[in-house]
């Protein structure tokens, strides 16, 4: 098995590389919010607030490699003609970001409340 990328379109649509495109870009915006939360109550001197920012980045770098690595995993799979679709990895990921945006909404605002 080569380890470079296909010359050949698996799909007409290209779904594989939009859904890639799409897990990058929810990474990075998740980097620049924990960076906005970070800088936000560094300033404010919430220092467990920041901590959880900085979490935040760390998340957002590790899908950000995640996404890449899936990527590549994602051709081998299609390259031996199996299914690609993992529902529940999808949902996980989706509930998890999810809490992470609710988690940072609630101590925002009860940052601003507390002031």
């Amino acid at each position: 098995m080569s380890d470079r990328r296909p010359v050949e379109v698996f799909y007409t649509g290209l779904q594989h590389e939009r859904t890639s495109l799409a897990w990058e870009r929810t990474a990075i915006s998740l980097m620049v919010a924990g960076l906005v939360l970070s800088r936000f109550a560094a300033t404010e001197a919430f220092w467990l607030l920041a901590a959880g920012g900085m979490l935040q980045v760390v998340f957002g770098a590790a899908l950000l490699v995640w996404s890449g690595v899936h990527y590549e995993d994602l051709h081998g799979t299609l390259r031996r003609g199996a299914d690609v679709v993992h529902p529940s990895a999808t949902r996980w990921v989706g509930i998890a970001t999810i809490a992470g945006t609710g988690a940072g909404l609630v101590a925002a605002v009860t940052a601003t409340i507390m002031r």
